[in-house]
């Protein structure tokens, strides 16, 4: 199918891939934006899902391979197979409907596949308003969780409570893991969400209690004396990575995450998930928008508008 862009969704992975293109080194210059939404201009003999005028999201391409039927979506036009995209949420913006896809895929992954998360269970979600962090703790919430949140301004702290967090940790004050014991009554949470990395990580596996779960969204440090605490406590590491059945050009899984796109447009349209998008830029301003997510602290997601 051939898809009139409407927007692309601007994530941390595009940076980092204009950067250091680490899965297709070997094929540049190349397209970037795997995020996208807009109208179906054109369709094969054989697609049967969509009709020309349909508007779609998606997550496709945009990770700098040069296959013809997966361009990125930082473009007016782009071209997918009909499996890998949905009818796009009814109550937003086919423009905003771009911001989705792979936060949504990443969320829905880490928490209900990964962690199994259930109703009554305690997780801690780091980065609570960022592209991934803001949607984490609504579909928590929605799932009946209770949600500990870390987060660095008083506006922060009140987009996420307002989002479904009952405890607020303004990790620049204040030590995390004691916020979690003192909240947990000593336990730990059952479940913590990472996307931070790094020392946070480690410091994560102080906060997650006995045979709980950590799930990251990064490589993590797998040595000393922290990792031997997690092993000590029975922890379960988890990884998170929603661009594995692209990579490994996984038909199914492409299937089933389509399957997750269409059950999150559901929820969005049922008021249960929502997108908080902060920046609408024009295409040309791609560059712009890469300096502000490497710049950091950005709640919600960037589009860049294409159409």
């Amino acid at each position: 199918m051939r898809v009139k862009l409407a927007a692309a969704g601007v994530n941390p992975l595009d940076t980092k891939l204009r950067n250091k293109p680490v899965y297709y080194p070997d094929q540049l210059p190349a397209i970037l934006g795997c995020d996208g939404a807009g109208i179906i201009e054109a369709v094969g003999s054989a697609v049967s899902r969509f009709k020309i005028g349909d508007a779609v999201y998606f997550n496709n391409g945009g990770l700098g391979g040069n296959r013809g039927d997966e361009p990125g979506c930082y473009a007016e036009y782009t071209t997918l197979h009909e499996e890998y995209c949905a009818a796009k949420p009814a109550n937003i913006s086919l423009q905003d409907s771009a911001a989705l896809p792979l936060v949504l895929l990443t969320v829905w992954e880490a928490l209900i596949e990964r962690a199994n998360l259930q109703t009554g269970q305690s997780i801690l979600i780091h980065a609570a308003t960022g592209g991934v962090g803001h949607l984490a703790v609504q579909l928590a919430h929605y799932l009946g969780a209770r949600i500990a949140v870390t987060v660095s301004t008083d506006k922060k702290a009140c987009l996420a409570q307002g989002l479904g967090a009952e405890k607020i940790i303004r990790y620049k004050e204040q030590d995390f893991v004691q916020e979690v014991l003192q909240w947990t009554d000593g336990k730990g949470v059952d479940i913590v969400l990472d996307s931070v990395g790094g020392d946070t990580f480690l410091r994560s596996l102080h906060a997650a209690r006995v045979g709980g779960k950590v799930v990251s969204l990064l490589a993590t440090p797998l040595g000393g004396a922290d990792v031997q605490l997690g092993r000590l406590r029975n922890l379960s590491l988890c990884y998170e990575l929603m661009l594995t059945p692209q990579l490994m050009n996984l038909r199914d899984e492409r299937i089933r995450q389509r399957h997750i796109l269409e059950q999150g447009a559901r929820l969005v349209e049922a008021g249960k998930l929502g997108v908080l998008v902060t920046h609408k830029l024009p295409l040309e301003n791609a560059a712009q928008a890469h300096q502000l997510i490497e710049q950091g602290g950005i709640s919600g997601k960037i589009i860049l508008i294409t159409n």
